[in-house]
């Protein structure tokens, strides 16, 4: 990349920009040497952020991009520059721990990418050098390598096939991994290669590195010795892709054409960025508030300090003279450094302790989800994994959900359920019992002797033997895994008759086939020129392959051509009934239509199937237009196109087919919880249409009554020019019925059970996508995207179909930087999801049957697709309370520990005296009041599991960050100030009269900072105590050990002479202070005073615990719309245990006291 920008900085423009050329094989030609020697990338995959050398510089530029980080920094720094109050260690200590724990813990994470990185990276290969085969490390191989690859293994790079171990030429892959489906593909080596590959000498043109999977456009110069050089094209049939598996082939070789990073699943890869989460912006922004709050009290402080030392006396005093140092120094100096030193005085209002707290948080919270045992799946026999604890509230706050369909929401498992043959209806289970073509007719199921001619019956499960792409595999007929017998695509196992594995491009193929097998029809196997099938009377039928009309997203059917043995040509053709419809016999369509809609609205697949005789004439033309269209080099597809839709005409309708492709365990409930909790999901998907349609109604993502909207090339019509007008005209329309036309829901949910209106659902195809996302760049091409996006947030569920993994990456950053900038959620299970996975705010990957890709580069993994509804509406929406109710509890506790401080400042003469103790001043936020904060971050339930499971609707709640806004935060902020004024000014009217122990001895500054301190440790401590709903022993043992710990630390640390200390200020302050009744009773009146509001508040709402059937909102911290009957006045018994909880901490706070103020009684004594 960047040698490409050098080139065209300072040496004009590249020369290849269109096109690649590969020299294969010994040598090069002369058609080579007209082209300028290129160089291409090694075959390394870089998925890591870190090197070992950028490690510590990229890592600290990261963490200091945090305004609290390079805050203290600054603080610092100041520390040791300026001579301030405070020592530079209670600010450099915590910063410091701060710092090595998240780079050690980033620094582990991504050395588990590299550690991935290298498992691919150092994969041992074959390559084929001077004729001989030679093993290397993947990432040694070089564009224009021919590589060996032997049969179940990954293909290591984008390789042009050149040769097959197949008879046919030919070889089957697995996509799973980049487009999600686990289905065999076939793809064809280039015609006239040599069989020996060792002799190739051939040079290959192709289009640059593109993201595109199902695109290739290339051609291939052969020459042979002593002959004309051969030129063959090249399309996306020849090529194959890095990450797919070769499958029922023994050996294949290939040449390399893209490699490493330029590889079309690299490509499709988007980089690790670092995500952060909605909490990180809101401290952020609240810290800014707090900054503004520190800069303006030492403004204020420095201010008036000048303007008090400007009256007469006050500037020198006559017990404390300037030195001539003092009065040599510049004024402006010395007011800068004044305010610098006030900064450091009241820069624990910002709380670094709370980065280091949430750090730990969300560490030790993400093994809860680990640990969870409801997340362990005996399948996988494995639980969740969390590979980013940084967005463990992030799942508490998601809008949107995109998924992918094939593996995520459904097993890929089809099976034929049931079929209807000239308006008689079979299901499958009576062909299993009744071979004898009992049926259903249509009306009220009634099991009647009536049924098709048998003779229409053989020939609608002909065209099911026959109509297909379907192989069947060479070597065994079936797969042994742990003594189980499994078929070798779709997982059934074969009744013992009938044991033979099939391959094919799509799973329905092979269910069809299995479906007639059960009525008597069996496929014995193909090859290039012939099919072979077993009839009823158990003889074998060969047909003569002519033709294969390819299934096409447009056309959405596909054909075939066939000779029987009698000579007679036959077309058969199956496909979606909207496809089939238009091209039969208008009569024949009523009896199968009613089967069609009735098969539809229960959620299976349906096919039509028709056939038509071909006369010797009609073939022959058709088989010269064919063979015409596929030599064609320029517009081939648009030419075969016009053959196909040609011959497809003025068919005969058969019958149709019902297929079931088997969901997840409680994939329908689990979607249909989700939407409950207000979030929106959309399906990505690289599948068919109508196959993923199918997949929206079994999961109720579409419901009956959802009226569907289509922006799909079938709906633009033909002609570039003419889609880009009818893409507008659809535009246009469906805005204004569903956004203009369609009134808002008050609740945001658009949902049948939920909104009186008409549910929308909309349906686009990438094709379609491709237009609306790359249009012309002269303003329509935004205007588009803004129709289309205003189009899909108003519907119920959008369905994105044949979408690339780039194109899902780009809906998504679509919707994440729409208005409002929603929380976004992808979960997916394959390569092909990883770019949508790492695009959005949370990434989940599936461990399922298509590799571990997406599960690597996931932020959480689950087994199942079900595991997702515990994962968001319990562990996420916990987490967001939890670490929303730890933060603002930081900065009130924080506001009240600096509010006296700058108070204190007004009376000692703004002489920046501190009111406490170094010590209580570094182990404030560090011992004192850490752990409880921390224990209830990890452990609050404020409502129950079982409740939040039950009521999807509580997710909405704490939706939109309703914990962590403006209102929230300025009601903490209040309720600081509040404490803060009460705990000084209360301490202050006591100190009205200082003597206040029995023998007249007067207590100081530093008595008076203490009793504060005491009461500030003991309200905030207590606070939290009325705020937990759910209490362990760790709970109890943390806040209650906590003022044990202050009391016994308070006693030792100011009853005992410290000989490192050159000034001990808290020598018997302590314990003299306990000896003080009028102490004692400021203490304790105090504290009461600050958490009776809390206790009033509490006493006015219903009680919630772990049992409470009715669920309530967490008002102050969020103001969601409330029911009225959550104010409803309680019962007395409830308001008096409030009232007696309440009592009960006070009892336990003064037996703390009581014990050390009889001991220090008898001291004093």
């Amino acid at each position: 990349m960047w040698r490409r920008r050098l080139t065209c900085l300072f040496g004009g423009e590249e020369k290849r920009v269109d096109s690649r050329t590969i020299h294969a094989g010994r040598g090069s030609s002369p058609v080579a040497d007209a082209f300028p020697q290129q160089k291409f990338c090694d075959n390394r995959i870089v998925s890591s952020k870190y090197t070992i050398w950028n490690f510590l510089p990229k890592n600290l530029f990261e963490q200091f991009r945090r305004i609290a980080n390079f805050y203290f920094l600054i603080i610092f720094l100041v520390q040791v520059i300026v001579d301030t109050p405070t020592s530079p260690v209670t600010s450099g200590l915590p910063l410091f721990f701060v710092i090595t724990v998240t780079a050690i813990k980033q620094g582990y994470e991504d050395w588990l990418r590299h550690k991935a990185d290298n498992e691919v990276n150092k994969y041992p290969v074959t390559v084929l050098e001077d004729g001989k085969r030679v093993g290397k490390e993947s990432e040694k191989i070089k564009v224009g390598d021919v590589v060996e690859v032997l049969e179940d293994e990954t293909f290591p790079c984008d390789l042009v096939l050149l040769q097959s171990s197949r008879d046919d030429d030919t070889c089957f892959v697995t996509t799973a991994s980049l487009d999600g489906e686990s289905n065999h593909k076939t793809h064809y080596t280039v015609p006239d290669t040599v069989k020996d590959v060792e002799s190739l000498h051939a040079t290959i043109e192709c289009e640059q590195p593109q993201p595109d999977l199902y695109k290739f456009v290339g051609r291939m110069h052969i020459r042979r010795d002593g002959q004309e050089t051969a030129v063959r094209s090249l399309g996306p049939e020849n090529l194959l892709l890095k990450g797919a598996t070769l499958k029922n082939t023994k050996k294949i070789y290939g040449v390399a054409v893209y490699t490493g990073m330029e590889t079309k699943m690299a490509l499709n890869y988007q980089g690790k960025s670092q995500k952060r989460s909605v909490v990180e912006k809101s401290i952020n922004a609240f810290l800014i508030v707090y900054l503004c709050l520190l800069v303006s009290k030492a403004f204020v402080c420095t201010t008036l300090k000048y303007v008090w030392q400007n009256q007469h006396g006050q500037d020198e005093p006559w017990y404390n003279p300037k030195t001539q140092q003092e009065r040599d120094t510049n004024l402006y100096l010395k007011m800068f450094t004044d305010f610098l030193s006030f900064m450091v005085l009241f820069n624990f209002i910002i709380p670094v302790s709370m980065y280091v707290t949430v750090e730990m948080q969300k560490f030790l919270g993400s093994f809860f989800i680990t640990w969870d045992k409801d997340f362990f799946d005996p399948e996988v026999q494995e639980g969740a994994l969390v590979n980013t604890s940084d967005l463990n509230e992030e799942l508490g706050q998601v809008e949107y959900i995109f998924t992918d369909k094939t593996g995520t929401l459904t097993e890929n498992n089809m099976e034929f359920i049931e079929c209807c043959i000239d308006g008689f209806q079979y299901k499958n289970h009576k062909f299993l019992t009744e071979t004898d073509g009992l049926c259903e007719t249509d009306g009220p199921i009634t099991i009647t002797l009536n049924k098709a001619p048998e003779e229409l019956e053989e020939l609608f499960l002909r065209a099911l033997c026959l109509c297909h792409t379907v192989q069947v595999k060479e070597s065994q007929p079936v797969d042994e895994i742990d003594g189980v017998v499994l078929d070798q695509v779709d997982g059934f196992s074969p009744s013992p008759e009938d044991q033979c594995a099939f391959i094919a491009s799509s799973p329905d193929e092979v269910a069809l086939v299995k479906g007639a097998m059960t009525h008597g029809f069996t496929f014995i196997g193909s090859d290039s020129k012939s099919m072979k099938i077993r009839n009823r009377d158990n003889r074998v039928e060969v047909y003569e392959l002519l033709h294969v009309l390819n299934f096409d997203p447009v056309r959405r059917r596909m054909s075939v051509i066939v000779k029987s043995e009698s000579g007679e040509v036959l077309l058969f053709c199956k496909g979606a009934d909207s496809s089939i419809f238009p091209r039969v016999r208008k009569e024949e369509v009523d009896r199968i239509r009613v089967h069609v809609e009735r098969d539809a609205k229960e959620g299976y697949r349906t096919l039509c199937v028709a056939y038509k005789r071909l006369g010797n004439e009609d073939f022959a033309r058709v088989d010269a237009e064919l063979r015409e269209a596929r030599l064609s080099l320029h517009d081939r597809e648009e030419k075969l196109m016009a053959v196909y839709n040609q011959v497809e005409t003025d068919m005969i309708l058969i019958g149709a087919t019902a297929v079931e492709d088997r969901l997840q365990d409680r994939a329908a409930e689990t979607m249909e919880a989700l939407q409950g909790a207000g979030m929106k999901v959309w399906v990505l998907t690289g599948d068919k249409m109508e196959t993923a349609k199918s997949t929206c109604y079994a999961c109720r993502l579409f419901q009956r009554g959802t009226e569907l909207l289509e922006l799909t090339v079938g709906a633009l019509g033909e002609g570039e020019g003419k889609r880009e007008e009818r893409l507008l005209e659809l535009l246009l329309e469906y805005h204004k019925r569903v956004v203009h036309d369609t009134p808002p829901s008050k609740t945001g949910l658009h949902r049948t059970w939920s909104s009186p209106g008409q549910d929308y659902g909309l349906i686009v195809d990438g094709a379609t996508l491709s237009l609306l996302l790359n249009a012309s760049p002269d303003g329509t091409g935004s205007h588009y995207k803004n129709l289309f996006l205003k189009i899909c947030q108003s519907c119920t569920s959008v369905l994105c179909c044949r979408m690339a993994p780039l194109q899902k990456a780009q809906i998504v950053r679509m919707v994440k930087s729409s208005k409002g900038s929603p929380i976004t959620l992808s979960v997916g299970d394959g390569a092909n999801d990883v770019s949508m996975i790492l695009e959005a705010h949370v990434g989940i990957g599936i461990k399922g049957k298509e590799g571990r890709q997406a599960v690597r580069n996931s932020d959480y993994a689950i087994p199942k697709l079900k595991h997702l509804k515990k994962l968001l509406l319990v562990h996420g929406h916990l987490y967001y309370v939890r670490i929303a109710h730890l933060v603002q509890y930081f900065f009130y506790k924080n506001l009240c520990f600096i509010l006296p401080q700058f108070l204190y400042q007004f009376y000692c003469g703004y002489s920046q005296l501190p009111l406490y103790d170094a010590a209580y001043l570094t182990m404030y936020n560090i011992c004192f009041t850490s752990m409880p904060i921390l224990a209830y971050s990890l452990f609050e339930q404020h409502i129950s599991i079982d409740t939040l499971l039950d009521h999807a609707a509580l997710y909405r709640e704490v939706a939109k960050n309703a914990m962590l806004r403006w209102g929230p935060f300025f009601y903490w902020t209040m309720l600081g100030v509040f404490h803060g004024l009460l705990f000084f000014f209360g301490v202050y009217c006591v100190f009205s009269n200082p003597a206040l122990l029995p023998s007249g001895q007067v207590f100081g500054n530093w008595t008076f900072g203490t009793i504060v301190f005491t009461i500030l440790v003991f309200t905030v401590t207590i606070k939290l105590a009325l705020d937990t709903r759910h209490w362990t022993w760790i709970n109890h043992f943390v806040i209650w050990g906590s003022l044990a710990f202050y009391i016994l630390f308070s006693f030792f640390w100011g009853g005992i002479t410290w000989p490192f200390l050159e000034q001990q200020r808290l020598y018997f302050v302590f314990i003299n202070m306990l000896s003080s009744m009028s102490a004692w009773l400021a203490i304790m009146l105090l504290i009461v005073l600050s958490l009776l509001p809390d206790v009033l508040l509490v006493a006015l709402r219903r009680p919630r615990g772990r049992n409470t059937r009715q669920v309530l909102p967490r008002s102050p911290l969020c103001f969601p719309s409330i029911p009225h009957q959550v104010f409803q006045i309680p019962p007395v018994s409830h308001l008096h245990a409030h009232i007696s909880s309440f009592l009960h901490a006070s009892f336990l706070c003064i037996s703390f006291l009581c014990p050390l103020s009889l001991f220090n009684s008898a001291v004093a004594g």
